[in-house]
């Protein structure tokens, strides 16, 4: 049995309330979701609330997933969904022109830079810029679902990624070989 069928059978349980079988399911994906609100938040505990709403939103929802692709994909796009809607109640759209050396920070880097590294810099991105980011490049969003999603013109949604593309450049290029690496923000 595939750990996709055996997800699929505890969420069997699940769509006939059984308690244990939704503890079952969100202990089996918390811990992957997690990586997925990380990407979103700006630190742990509001990952954690991201997290938290989304499962929520998923028990809620349960009879809505179809068998159509598979349940831990499903999942994962509720997760995105909590994000960008607790960033749309949040904060309206702004667009950042300028990104001063103050606001990008002194990172320094070793050559063994690990994935949590990149993704810290990420987070470093403000709100729009890191939301569309992490739609179209790491959840494969096209610009049209991106605009749908956080409100605005898929020409806004290219545009935000361009820019927060150009500010990440401009921090990688900042980063500096050092013996002892540190990430100071």
């Amino acid at each position: 049995m595939t750990t996709e069928d055996k997800l699929k059978k505890i969420w069997e349980g699940c769509l006939k309330n059984e308690r244990k079988q939704e503890e079952l399911f969100y202990k089996t994906l918390a811990p992957r979701m997690m990586a997925v609100c990380m990407r979103y938040a700006h630190d742990r505990d509001e990952a954690q609330d991201i997290l938290q709403e989304g499962f929520i939103k998923a028990f809620k929802n349960r009879g809505n997933y179809r068998s159509e692709g598979s349940l831990e994909g499903w999942l994962r796009r509720i997760m995105v969904h909590a994000a960008i809607s607790r960033y749309r109640k949040a904060k309206p759209i702004v667009l950042c022109e300028d990104m001063s050396a103050e606001t990008l920070g002194s990172v320094y880097y070793h050559e063994d830079m690990e994935a949590k590294d990149l993704m810290r810099i990420i987070r470093q991105l403000p709100d729009t810029y890191r939301e569309v980011f992490n739609m179209y490049a790491i959840e494969g969003y096209s610009h049209q679902e991106i605009g749908s999603a956080l409100g605005m013109t898929e020409l806004l949604s290219r545009t935000t990624l361009h820019r927060a593309r150009t500010v990440l450049k401009t921090k990688l290029s900042r980063l500096k070989t050092a013996s002892d690496y540190r990430m100071a923000v």
